[in-house]
């Protein structure tokens, strides 16, 4: 029997090599890794989510527009002027509208809009880089999804914490909506410009026609206003908002929307604003009654509808003669501003230009500002010395005058000696108004003012006579008023009627008569002295071509304001010019470029209008200006009784708290014309 072989002994000190042991492959491992990942990256995604993100509405809401409520202006014709605060349209699908429309806007704003799930990664890796070499921020990375976001549930606070609410809403949005249903709702809620969201109101207010009627350079316009809507609004600057369209158009043939041939059409062809879009001086009227809303209605419940007293025509007068007449004085004798209100006789405001552009300053120097109105306060003076019983025929002397250490003195130095009342108004002496103020009491004459309805603080020291109390040219103007109806009294307004969008009436004014402040003797009497003014003293550029007209003159110290006030049977004008920071202007008084822009106004405001004399004529006052009949002074007696008593409930529905001032009896003033 054979043996085994003998097994070969192991050398020592060698070890065999062990048996290789099959493992996962790499691509099992990449799995588990991209597992682990997912898993890592949606707990953290849930834990920003939950720390971070605002709580998710019902997307069944996100289609109701939320809005503080707006108004629409009309004037008094029924036309539209202005609109303020924010409007909607009506909701309009995407693909209801033009494709030109939402092209441009995914062209400029979000070019792979339907290729990213709410954020852009390449988008942003571009916009990361520009940066970078930038060394700033010179370029955005947010979707249209992104920017919905923050529309509908963020504030525009630019913080770490808010980009990423941002980008986490942009993802639930795309996780829920379609993105024709992003696209809709972008387009019907984004901001662009003049107060309107949504390409709807848009169309309507810059074109007037619906969005589903816009045209390619139309289109382009609305788009362009998506970077920048307040600085690209055409209301605001058309140039520059075509500029922009331009651009917008440009985007659309480098996206593959549109031809070179296509583009360069629209560019040659640009989109045109529809008759009455632009903003115009109608916007300084529009402030002012939008600061009386709040007390006719209280908070608006809804859209409004405010019918005003503006006239569209006397408005584009007033425009225009204050335009032409700076753009020839302006610079040659240094005019910065003018303003201009027109009342009618019953106090409606039918135009106010507050200013020579709202566009660069909306303070309106109308309602706002407050200056010395110089000898257009002396009619207050001369109306105190005939209800104490003078005449326009009564004798004064001009001379001069010392009163305390003050001295005032002619505009020309001159004194003319004895005169009537109605050639001192007329020459506007101002020795004679004084003296006639001290004649029947400076307390006398702030009586009159106010009761005509002069509110502000009026010095109580001799220079009262000349106009040295700041006031509103609405407040001067206003107060002359009276002065043209016969003698009511007046309160300014602008508003006839406001109505809730659905028709709800909300407000209307009933009844503009005032009470009797003035009376009908004296009214006579003073619009005889007033119109002499216009036809032989300081006034006499002021008069129209073709009707009866009163009004006077008035300059500041060192020509720093000049004004004319005054009024035809149909309308109360007032006219201010001067420099906002109180620089004098180059020797012009209120019988120069004032009376010109009055002028210039009337005979625009007052085409087709009748030529009417004055209420209660000069005839009527020169046939009783000296010698009244008994009756006559009777029933004038028991007017002025009235007066007082109605005069004094009238003055507390005026604007404004009155409050009298000391003027130091050492300082000298002088006002001049």
């Amino acid at each position: 029997m054979s043996k085994p072989p003998a097994k070969t002994p192991k050398k020592p000190g060698k070890r065999q090599p062990a048996p290789k042991k099959s493992g996962p492959s790499l691509l099992a491992r990449l799995g588990r890794w991209l597992t682990l990942a997912t898993m890592t990256g949606a707990v953290l995604w849930s834990v920003l989510f939950f720390a971070f993100a605002p709580p998710m509405p019902d997307t069944s809401t996100l289609w109701e527009a939320r809005k503080s409520p707006g108004a629409t202006f009309f004037a008094a014709d029924g036309t539209v002027i202005a609109r303020r605060g924010a409007f909607n349209g009506a909701l309009i699908p995407a693909s209801h509208l033009p494709d030109h429309l939402p092209h441009a806007v995914i062209a400029t704003e979000d070019r792979r809009f339907y290729d990213h799930f709410g954020m852009d990664i390449f988008g942003f890796a571009r916009a990361l880089v520009s940066n970078v070499r930038a060394g700033g921020i010179v370029q955005g990375c947010s979707t249209l999804t992104q920017q919905l976001a923050e529309n509908l549930f963020l504030t525009p606070t630019r913080t770490v914490t808010r980009k990423l609410q941002e980008l986490m809403l942009a993802i639930w949005l795309e996780a829920r909506l379609s993105k024709d249903e992003i696209l809709t709702l972008y387009l019907n809620r984004v901001y662009l410009g003049a107060g309107t969201y949504g390409v709807e109101a848009a169309a309507r207010k810059y074109f007037g026609k619906s969005a589903r009627q816009v045209t390619l350079p139309e289109a382009a316009l609305l788009a362009g206003l998506l970077k920048a809507p307040s600085r690209y609004a055409p209301t605001n600057n058309l140039k520059r908002s075509r500029a922009r369209a331009a651009q917008v158009l440009k985007n659309m043939v480098a996206a593959g929307y549109l031809t070179a041939k296509q583009a360069k059409a629209a560019i040659r062809a640009p989109a045109k604003l529809a008759r009455g879009s632009a903003a115009g001086g109608s916007r300084y009227f529009i402030d002012w009654i939008q600061e009386r809303l709040p007390s006719l209605i209280g908070d608006p419940p809804a859209d409004l509808l405010v019918t005003t007293t503006l006239d569209s025509a006397m408005q584009r007068a007033a425009e225009i003669a204050v335009e032409t007449n700076l753009k020839r004085d302006g610079a040659r004798r240094k005019i910065g501003q003018a303003a201009l209100v027109a009342f009618g006789p019953s106090g409606e405001m039918r135009a106010m230009v507050g200013g020579r552009s709202y566009a660069k300053s909306p303070f309106n120097r109308a309602a706002q500002a407050y200056r010395q109105p110089g000898s257009a306060f002396k009619p207050f003076v001369y109306l105190a010395a005939l209800e104490a019983g003078m005449t326009p025929r009564d004798i004064v002397h001009d001379e001069a005058v010392k009163i305390g250490k003050w001295r005032p003195r002619n505009f020309n130095k001159k004194y003319l000696g004895d005169v009537t009342l109605e050639t001192a108004l007329a020459k506007s002496l101002n020795t004679v108004a004084v003296k006639l103020s001290e004649r029947v009491g400076r307390n006398k004459v702030i009586a009159t003012a106010r009761r005509l309805g002069i509110s502000s603080g009026l010095t109580k020291h001799a220079s009262l006579a000349l106009g040295v109390s700041d006031l509103s040219l609405v407040e001067l103007s206003a107060a002359y008023a009276p002065l043209a109806n016969g003698g009511l009294g007046i309160i300014p307004h602008g508003i006839l009627e406001v109505r809730t969008r659905s028709g709800r009436l909300l407000y209307r004014r009933t009844g503009s008569r005032g009470p009797r402040v003035v009376s009908q003797r004296h009214i006579a009497q003073m619009n005889q002295m007033l119109s002499a003014a216009l036809t032989s003293g300081t006034g006499r550029r002021a008069k129209p071509k073709n009707r009866p007209a009163a009004g006077k003159t008035g300059t500041s110290q060192n020509f720093r304001d000049g004004w004319f006030i005054g009024y035809t049977a149909d309308l109360v004008a007032g006219v201010w010019v001067g420099n906002d920071d109180n620089t004098p202007m180059r020797k012009v008084t209120g019988g120069q470029t004032p009376a010109l822009i009055w002028r210039n106004f009337i005979d625009g405001a007052s085409t087709g209008l009748p030529a009417r004399a004055l209420v209660d004529s000069p005839q009527i006052a020169r046939s009783m200006g000296d010698s009244p009949s008994r009756k006559a002074q009777d029933s004038d007696d028991v007017v002025e009784q009235i007066t007082s008593i109605l005069s004094k409930l009238f003055a507390t529905m005026q604007d404004g708290a009155a409050s009298d001032t000391a003027f130091p009896e050492s300082e000298e003033r002088e006002t001049t014309d």
